[in-house]
């Protein structure tokens, strides 16, 4: 392999990573609270509380994805991390659509809004850290 096709490679790597930061514990935190009770079984509508909880954690795996996503770039990590934004957007908006009337507005409009931000965030963390 060329260093451009290991470059590309390195890059769709970064960004894939950012996205199973942000969906795989999302998933799993979601079921363990499922099946401990602490949201409604599946179907049935979340007050809006439980809505914020998982709020408080999917913006903390966004920060986390954009940190990870910087890192692991090759090449101009904010570019890499405006691109999971971007993806988490899209995903975010079809959540959206598909959620349609059971759970509030404001949380999956918010999901919608706060992506690119959040993954932003994240990878600015990463560039200070870096220094």
């Amino acid at each position: 392999m060329n260093a451009k096709t290991i470059s590309i490679l390195k890059s769709i790597g970064a960004v894939f990573t950012g996205i199973l930061i942000n969906v795989i514990p999302a998933i799993a935190i979601d079921a363990v609270l499922h099946v401990t009770n602490c949201y409604p079984p599946m179907g049935e509508r979340m007050s809006d509380g439980l809505f914020l909880l998982a709020s408080s954690y999917r913006l903390a795996l966004a920060i986390l994805g954009g940190y990870f996503t910087a890192k692991l770039a090759p090449h101009n990590p904010i570019g890499h991390v405006i691109t999971l934004g971007v993806i988490g957007t899209i995903a975010s908006t079809l959540g959206h659509i598909q959620m349609g009337d059971q759970g509030p507005a404001w949380y999956s409009i918010g999901l919608i809004v706060i992506s690119i931000p959040l993954s932003l965030l994240g990878g600015f963390i990463y560039l200070k850290r870096r220094g």
